[in-house]
């Protein structure tokens, strides 16, 4: 059964891995992040860990039971009880309720460990499957989002109240 952990350094190696492995499928529905990321990896790994530990973000990572990365899940820019999701799974998962199970455990702990009220997060027009992820996972559309977040593509901000209410 695959675990959603926080990230640690030690992850560093099949995360490397997992960007590796599924970086043509991710730039086919989100931009690239260009050879840059990868050939600076560790010191961008490093930097996102020391960013979490003054509690910025809070990263998380899918693991199989074989120790592979499986998918990564993102909060970032926690600021007043919000943040904005990210996420991204392995080719060889997805369509299979991987993403929305994960998604909606991360908002469970986002409300009980993180103390978070709301959870927004962009997706772009043409990627129907995250739209399906946020929708079954709780998410509302709550109007459009600048195509400069998204790579230059048109798209929509959904949004979650954690609260309850």
């Amino acid at each position: 059964m695959p675990k959603l952990q926080r990230l640690r350094a030690d992850h560093a190696p099949a995360v490397l891995a997992f960007e590796l492995a599924n970086r043509a499928y991710f730039a086919a529905s989100i931009s690239d992040r260009g050879d840059e990321y990868y050939d600076q990896f560790t010191e961008r790994h490093n930097a996102l860990l020391a960013e979490q530990e003054a509690g910025v973000c809070a990263c998380h990572v899918l693991v199989g039971e074989d120790g592979s990365v499986l998918g990564r899940f993102n909060l970032v820019d926690i600021e007043d009880g919000r943040a904005e999701l990210g996420y991204r799974v392995a080719q060889h998962v997805a369509g299979r309720g991987v993403a929305t199970a994960t998604v909606r455990e991360l908002c469970r702990l986002a409300a009980a460990q993180y103390g978070l009220r709301t959870l927004r997060a962009a997706t772009t027009r043409e990627n129907v499957a995250s739209q399906k992820v946020l929708t079954k996972a709780g998410f509302d559309p709550v109007g459009p989002a600048d195509p400069a977040h998204l790579g230059g593509k048109p798209g929509t901000w959904y949004q979650r109240d954690l609260t309850g209410g």
